[in-house]
């Protein structure tokens, strides 16, 4: 997939566990280990929303788009 989810390194910046994540976005742990681990399929607005709100980050520091052709000269 060519959308990449960089939660793990906001998370290790703002040195919050995923536990912590998990009660403040009131999501279960093993819906944000999906997310986490890259995956998710997709992603609410509102459950990304309060991700942000979590991190006070933008969506930008967390999902990234890499061309499929990138993806595929890395393999």
């Amino acid at each position: 997939m060519s959308i990449i989810v960089n939660l793990d390194v906001m998370m290790a910046k703002r040195k919050i566990s995923l536990n912590e994540l998990s009660e403040r976005v009131d999501l279960t742990l093993s819906n944000l280990s999906i997310l986490k681990t890259g995956k998710a399929k997709a992603i609410r607005f509102s459950t990304l929303d309060a991700i942000c709100k979590a991190l006070d980050c933008q969506p930008g520091d967390i999902l990234e788009y890499i061309s499929d052709s990138k993806t595929t000269e890395n393999h």
